[in-house]
């Protein structure tokens, strides 16, 4: 049971990125979003997925990956928006 909860707010967790992503990207601005935060958090996030790689561990695989791919949209957006 753990296992299954620990999957779906790992996941859930990811979403965050996600709607920091679409609201750069709608209002075209980076404006008051931390650059250094959001690199710590990449840098993170892609550490623990390729350890949830080495172990095999699909929990951690999961819950990592997703909120890897949405930091570095993130990271992406700010350089893109800040070089404006």
């Amino acid at each position: 049971m753990l296992k299954i909860l620990a999957t779906i707010f790992g996941i859930l967790m990811s979403v965050g990125y996600y709607i920091q992503a679409y609201k750069m990207w709608k209002n075209k601005t980076a404006e008051g979003v931390s650059l250094v935060s959001f690199l710590i958090f990449g840098i993170g996030t892609t550490i623990w997925t390729l350890y949830g790689v080495s172990i095999n561990d699909p929990v951690i695989i999961a819950g990592f990956s997703l909120g890897m791919l949405g930091s570095w949209i993130v990271v992406f957006l700010i350089l893109r928006f800040r070089a404006d």
